[in-house]
């Protein structure tokens, strides 16, 4: 008697293979989002260290915040600016891009080494006065 054999897959079986690569997705896709966003933060982080180091060098020559170049090298995510300088003051600005889906992502620091996070239509984000938060749903 010729025994036939069937090979390969039923179709249960592969209906389970697509339900937990479904499941697992769930869980991975948002986690992998949450960390690129939070790698991109670090540009508006490191920018605004070089921008409040570069103040104070310029302050400790001229005596004067006013007038120190505010220009941060290639940035890809936010736009860096300094709104303030005075003889006394400054307020360095990161603005997130939109484009680079950073928009309504905001840093800032100043002369007392004061930083602030300031999230706009970005949900899950705590807005800050004392801290640069860099994770969603992290406080100071």
């Amino acid at each position: 008697m010729c025994e036939s054999r069937s090979r390969g897959f039923t179709l249960i079986e592969l209906m389970v293979v697509v339900a937990v690569v479904a499941v697992i997705a769930a869980f991975a896709v948002p986690a992998y989002n949450d960390y690129v966003t939070r790698s991109k933060i670090t540009e508006a982080t490191s920018g605004l260290s070089e921008l409040r180091l570069r103040a104070e060098k310029f302050f400790a020559d001229n005596r004067t915040y006013a007038g120190f170049s505010t220009a941060v090298g290639s940035s890809k995510y936010f736009a860096f600016s300094c709104p303030t300088q005075t003889a006394t003051a400054f307020t360095c600005r990161a603005e997130g891009r939109a484009g680079a889906g950073m928009g309504g992502f905001r840093y800032e620091i100043d002369q007392d080494n004061t930083r602030s996070s300031t999230f706009t239509g970005v949900s899950g984000w705590n807005n800050s006065s004392t801290c640069w938060v860099s994770k969603k749903g992290e406080t100071c």
